[in-house]
């Protein structure tokens, strides 16, 4: 499948917008472990242990996690500098994100 990254990038920034995403790892990491995050998305360029952090947790509390584009597109989406991860608050936007996945 291919990854249509501009349509995610698009949806991120709608959630931001909407107050439904969070950004950086303290935050990302805390939505989680609150079981508030319904879909994480990690930076290609991060690094491996923040990889493997993200995914360890998010197959512990079953939470979605794909890895793609690189810190600055993934800050530059949600209109902010370098970001290494984000998590989706929103059901519908993270639906529709995972089907562009």
């Amino acid at each position: 499948m291919v990854l249509n990254e501009s349509k995610i990038m698009a949806y991120l920034g709608l959630a931001t917008k909407a107050g439904k995403l969070v950004s950086g790892e303290f935050m990302t990491e805390k939505s989680v472990k609150e079981g508030r995050a319904l879909l994480v998305i990690v930076a290609e360029d991060s690094s491996d242990n923040t990889k493997k952090m993200f995914r360890n947790m998010c197959e512990f509390y079953h939470v979605p996690m794909y890895i793609m584009s690189n810190k600055e597109a993934l800050g530059h989406g949600i209109g902010k500098q370098f970001r290494a991860s984000v998590a989706v608050l929103d059901k519908g936007l993270a639906d529709a994100i995972i089907k562009q996945m």
